[in-house]
C-alpha cells in the first residue's frame, strides 16, 4: 500500500490531498501541485488526467518543488501506485522488434553509453518488475515507466525517439 500528499502550494503549504490508490483524474482534488510528500511505495505522476502527458516517477521523500520531481511545470493531473517487486528482470535491444544486440539487465544504469556504449534502446522486453527509462544519463529528463510486457519500437513506451540516457528498476524499500 502506498501513501502520497499533494500540495498546491510550495514548501507543503496550501490545500492539500491524501492518495492511496491508483486516480485517473485528481483535477476535482486540486488545481495545481507545487509540492508531495511520499510516505510510502512508488508512484507515478502524469501531467494529465488518464495517465498521459509528461511522466515523473517519485518514491519515498518529500519534494518541496516541482523542480525537485523534474517537473516542467505545477501540473499533476493524475497517478498511478507502482506494485512493489523484489526482482526485476529487462532485456533491451538494439533494434526495433527485438532484433540486434540483446542485453539482460536486473539492476539500475546511471549511464547506458558508459556501461553498454550505447545511447539508444529500440526496443525493449519487461520479464520481471518495472523499470523507469530516462531520456539523459544520472536520471534525467523525460521519463516512461515500463511494466513487464514487449515494447517492439521506443513508440510503445511513448518516447518520441529511441534516446536512453539511463534506466532504474522501480523498488521501494519499507
Amino acid at each position: 500500500m502506498g501513501k502520497i500528499t499533494f500540495y498546491e502550494d510550495r514548501g507543503f503549504q496550501g490545500r492539500c490531498y491524501e492518495c492511496s490508490s491508483d486516480c485517473p483524474n485528481l483535477q476535482p482534488f486540486f488545481s495545481r501541485c507545487n509540492s508531495i510528500r511520499v510516505d510510502s511505495g512508488c508512484w507515478m505522476l502524469y501531467e494529465h488526467p488518464n495517465y498521459q502527458g509528461h511522466q515523473y516517477f517519485l518514491r519515498r521523500g518529500e519534494y518541496p518543488d516541482y523542480q525537485q520531481w523534474m517537473g516542467f511545470n505545477d501540473s499533476i493531473r493524475s497517478c498511478h501506485l507502482i506494485p512493489h517487486v523484489s526482482v526485476a528482470l529487462m532485456r533491451i535491444y538494439e533494434r526495433d522488434d527485438f532484433r540486434g544486440q540483446m542485453l539482460e539487465v536486473t539492476d539500475d544504469c546511471l549511464s547506458l553509453q558508459d556501461r553498454f556504449r550505447l545511447s539508444e534502446i529500440h526496443s525493449v522486453h519487461v520479464l520481471e518488475g518495472c523499470w523507469v527509462l530516462y531520456e539523459l544519463p544520472n536520471y534525467r529528463g523525460r521519463q516512461y515507466l515500463l511494466r513487464p510486457g514487449e515494447y517492439r519500437r521506443h513508440l510503445d513506451w511513448g518516447a518520441v525517439n529511441a534516446k536512453v540516457g539511463s534506466f532504474r528498476r522501480v523498488m521501494d524499500f519499507y
